[in-house]
């Protein structure tokens, strides 16, 4: 079949999901309700079913009261024992893949069940609905003359007891349709390879000869791909070396710090960046209009949302379906899943931006966190790293504060440290090293990031004067009870007015 034809024919076939999406875009609340009765009714004969009443529960006031809120620290005695191949304890049919990531408080890494209807309702079918949603926006669009150029992260699956385990873009890989793999570029055996430099110089070898159309991955990561093909064919900008090239679908981390690099990769004035909003735990958002920075809340792809009030606070709040969240408050995200997550916090907050239908945009974390580069950095993480390395160096910490360092254009990111020493050890450089060691070892996503400075280089450290936070703190009128300054920020505006403070 000629290229162009196939091009046509695929593209009114994905348009034709359109329709399904118009209906929960018009009846939202219906289609939640009747999503979540299905999801009790299909697990009431699990080990979670029996012990909350699935079979009971009639209306979503008694499901909110019968079954409660979950974290991962709260579920992850379960996820052990299906780990290691006991079945029908939270969802029925069999979990064989766990994707792993970090950024729990007691655990390095997660493992976040995955079943085959989260591959097939959710990630899959989310998939195909990016490519509906922009073909809708971009009638003119070739996209499918020509191959997606998609960048995982860590891609290997590790078999452990009667299960596998690895990075959620190694499980979707190895899963693949035929549709989806024959248009995608590098090969399923090049995305999976787990030594990055090695995978990163073979992508770049398969994917130049390829006409491209499209780009998806996370921005951080695909950057770092981006410059390598440029350096590899000594071009100035991408649509030199792809000219069909008409757009980049990024997520997982904001797209502000990257949006003027890429727009510089990317020169041409009708090339289109297309947002989403995935994690291990499922898939949430696509953006639903050219130039927009609002996200579709996807509504039936086998997720029910409950959302919590979140103002940074101590105090509780009451959890509310999507029928009750209203317009500029902050709220965390909470889901049920057909993966068997019951009332899960998957710890971001959101929040909405229109009710007709439901846009929104991801606004952070429920903690303070550093995730520019997809590290996730939270501040237990930093916490006990610092107390490891005080304790070796014989020094001590009193504050501190940590901002991202930007990518550049021939330059990685890296992390800013500014800190208050009450005893300052021997060597900062030598205090460099053994922190940067110390984060590794906390944090997997950290980890992977500065694996052979790819992405991150080790941190710089700023040390800050006696009483610089203090004077910070009483300039800012946050003398007294619990103020400090935030540990962790994607910003900075904190860091930068203290290293100005400090000079």
């Amino acid at each position: 079949m000629p290229i162009p034809l196939f091009n046509s024919i695929a593209s009114w076939i994905l348009k034709k999901r359109i329709h399904q999406i118009e209906l929960f875009i018009k009846y939202p609340n219906e289609v939640q309700e009747e999503l979540l009765f299905q999801l009790l009714n299909k697990a009431q004969s699990t080990e979670t079913g029996i012990l909350y009443g699935f079979d009971t529960i009639k209306n979503y006031d008694t499901f909110k009261a019968k079954v409660p809120l979950s974290d991962y620290t709260s579920i992850e005695d379960q996820i052990e024992k299906c780990r290691k191949g006991r079945q029908n304890i939270f969802w029925p049919t069999p979990i064989k893949w766990f994707a792993k990531s970090s950024g729990t408080t007691n655990s390095k890494s997660k493992f976040i069940p995955v079943s085959t209807e989260a591959l097939e309702d959710c990630h899959y079918k989310a998939g195909k609905d990016m490519l509906a949603l922009y073909f809708i926006n971009n009638e003119n669009s070739q996209l499918l003359t020509g191959k997606s150029l998609r960048l995982g992260g860590s891609s290997e699956l590790y078999n452990d007891h009667n299960s596998s385990f690895g990075d959620l873009s190694a499980i979707i890989i190895q899963n693949l349709p035929l549709w989806a793999e024959l248009s995608s570029t590098p090969s399923n055996k090049t995305s999976l390879i787990a030594e990055w430099e090695t995978k990163m110089k073979t992508i770049v070898e398969e994917t130049i000869p390829e006409n491209v159309t499209s780009l998806a991955g996370v921005p951080s990561w695909m950057l770092v791909l981006l410059q390598n093909i440029l350096k590899a064919t000594g071009k100035k900008n991408i649509k030199e070396v792809w000219p069909n090239a008409e757009v980049y679908f990024h997520g997982g981390v904001s797209f502000i710090p990257y949006r003027e690099l890429y727009e510089n990769l990317f020169p041409h004035k009708d090339f289109q960046f297309y947002e989403i909003y995935n994690a291990s735990e499922g898939f949430f958002g696509i953006q639903d209009k050219n130039d927009s920075n609002e996200l579709l809340l996807m509504l039936d792809y086998g997720i029910f949302y409950e959302f919590i009030p979140f103002d940074n606070s101590d105090k509780s709040s009451e959890v509310i379906p999507l029928s009750k969240v209203v317009l500029n408050v902050n709220y965390a995200v909470i889901i049920t899943t057909n993966a068997g997550l019951w009332r899960y916090q998957i710890g971001d907050t959101v929040q909405f931006t229109c009710l007709t239908p439901y846009r929104f945009q991801v606004t952070g974390r429920t903690k303070h966190h550093i995730n520019v580069f997809g590290e996730e950095l939270i501040i237990d993480n930093t916490e006990k790293a610092l107390a490891k390395i005080c304790a070796k160096t014989k020094s001590l910490v009193s504050d501190y504060t940590v901002a991202p360092i930007f990518m550049k254009e021939e330059k990685q990111g890296a992390h800013e440290w500014i800190i208050e020493f009450d005893k300052i050890p021997e060597s900062i450089s030598i205090f460099t090293d053994l922190l940067d060691r110390a984060l590794q070892d906390e944090n997997s996503d950290y980890e992977a990031k500065r694996y052979k400075n790819m992405t991150l280089h080790k941190p710089k450290i700023n040390i800050a004067r006696k009483g610089l936070f203090y004077k910070w703190l009483s300039k800012n009128k946050k003398l007294g009870g619990q103020h400090k300054v935030p540990r962790l920020s994607n910003s900075r505006d904190f860091l930068n007015e203290l290293l100005k403070m400090n000079s």
